[in-house]
């Protein structure tokens, strides 16, 4: 060897060394920073996510996760108790509905992670080296195009550190899945009906209903159409509630992000307001001088009234679906789309959960890297094939529509549409749970009504 290759090699070796990269494969992996995660979620088992976590630590050795499965009726008082004592969870789970309600607790994606890998270089001499990569995380226009379109409606909030400096539109989320709102219909109860098809629109379900009720001799309902017009024990009335209000035309918030149901639409004539209807005909099938009344609150839920076949309709998401068969093995039932308005604008609605970090993590950059493997088309699929779980990413919604369980779920997604982006989804849905109750009662203008509802909605974004 010459001695202007042996200089060259021993000054390749001293940069190797110098800088921690030229080691053993034991050395160098060891010579990555120890990293410990904690990730809370609420419904799914932890199997669910075992191969995305396996996947992800294999890369990443020096990275362990720990799951947490939490109750859904203690996860949010669990949450905020562990960030008050500064024991909370590096990633967590968010409703799509309660970002507004958590968005002071969580730190949005950065542009970039950087994130340190060994891996094996050379060719006659392999040796393991560590190298620093900064990686691109998802963009507002990669969410856009990648996720189905709720998504960047709900997980993009402007984002201002510093009050010197105009804020930015951030990500605060990324969602797994994106669950959407279907009609459950008995079979046999519409076989009996001589009904041979799930109604396609509001019309055909109100006939439907009509068909399938039954009272005997003093008016009590003994057969149901539908679980529907309360407040107290519909499921989830308020998106139902919600989806009717926007398939009608109301404009739940405007432009600027104010709430806007309670107003008329521009093009509308000055004396209808499409949430007030949309809500009298929600009532209507609890009201008794209906011919559509089907449902009181002598009822159990209706998804209770379903499994027990008591009523003929149900309208439910696909997390429905497993409990609907532990509650009812022998009930034969079809999912369906969620009915439209005739003429009117179709409208989906949906429900999930996106995978947020917390703003007190020691570890952002790996915490943002999981999430953003996580939701990989290519990683993400395991999930959605454990969980039964609708597809987040358009690309993905093809695979999914011959599922007999995921297909009506996924066909929706294109179409599905939310709206709350306030700081406390409680008390947004018991204003409109209130609303529901103050239209079936028919003692107050429902003008006044709906101004109120819009007032108390309004509070809950300031």
């Amino acid at each position: 060897m010459n001695r202007r290759r042996l200089a060259s090699s021993l000054l390749l070796s001293s940069l190797l060394l110098t800088l921690g990269l030229g080691c053993s494969g034991k050395d160098a992996a060891s010579s990555l920073p120890e990293v410990k995660l904690t990730y809370w979620r609420t419904f799914d088992n932890s199997d669910t996510m075992s191969d995305i976590i396996t996947a992800y630590t294999t890369l990443h050795p020096n990275v362990s996760i720990d799951y947490k499965k939490l109750r859904s009726d203690e996860y949010d008082n669990a949450l905020l108790r562990a960030f008050a004592d500064g024991t909370g969870p590096d990633i967590f789970s968010v409703h799509n509905s309660a970002l507004g309600s958590y968005q002071s607790l969580l730190l949005p994606e950065p542009a970039t992670t950087t994130i340190p890998y060994a891996e094996i270089q050379g060719t006659l001499r392999k040796q393991t080296v560590i190298i620093t990569k900064v990686l691109p995380t998802v963009s507002i226009k990669t969410l856009k195009n990648d996720f189905v379109d709720t998504v960047a409606a709900d997980v993009v909030f402007p984002y201002q550190p510093d009050p010197k400096v105009a804020a930015v539109d951030s990500i605060y989320g990324l969602p797994l899945a994106v669950d959407t709102l279907a009609l459950y219909a008995n079979k046999d109860l519409l076989n009996a009906a001589s009904i041979p098809a799930a109604p396609a629109n509001w019309q055909e379900f109100h006939d439907d209903v009509v068909k399938l009720t039954k009272l005997d001799s003093t008016g009590k309902i003994i057969q149901s159409g539908a679980g529907f017009g309360t407040s107290k024990n519909v499921n989830r009335a308020v998106d139902i509630l919600s989806v009717l209000m926007m398939q009608n035309g109301a404009n739940m918030v405007d432009d600027r992000g104010r709430v806007a149901f309670q107003t008329v639409p521009a093009g509308t004539p000055r004396d209808l307001f499409p949430a007030v209807d949309a809500t009298t005909f929600y009532t209507d099938f609890a009201n008794p001088t209906k011919d559509a009344y089907t449902w009181n609150e002598s009822f159990p839920s209706s998804f209770d009234a379903f499994t027990a076949g008591q009523t003929a309709f149900y309208l439910g998401y696909s997390y429905d679906l497993p409990l609907i068969r532990t509650a009812a093995p022998k009930l034969n039932f079809t999912i369906n789309n969620l009915p439209q308005i005739t003429g009117g604008r179709e409208v989906n609605y949906p429900n999930y959960w996106v995978e947020s970090v917390s703003k007190d993590t020691k570890n952002p950059d790996w915490a943002w890297d999981f999430i953003n493997f996580a939701t990989r088309k290519e990683n993400v699929t395991s999930y959605l094939t454990k969980a039964q779980k609708p597809t987040a990413l358009r690309s993905l919604i093809s695979t999914q529509l011959e599922s007999e369980d995921l297909g009506v779920f996924a066909e929706q997604l294109l179409l599905a549409k939310s709206w709350y982006h306030g700081k406390d989804t409680a008390a947004m849905e018991k204003a409109l749970n209130s609303f529901i109750d103050v239209i079936l009662l028919g003692t107050t203008d429902p003008g006044n009504a709906i101004e109120t509802t819009a007032r108390i909605v309004s509070q809950t974004y300031e």
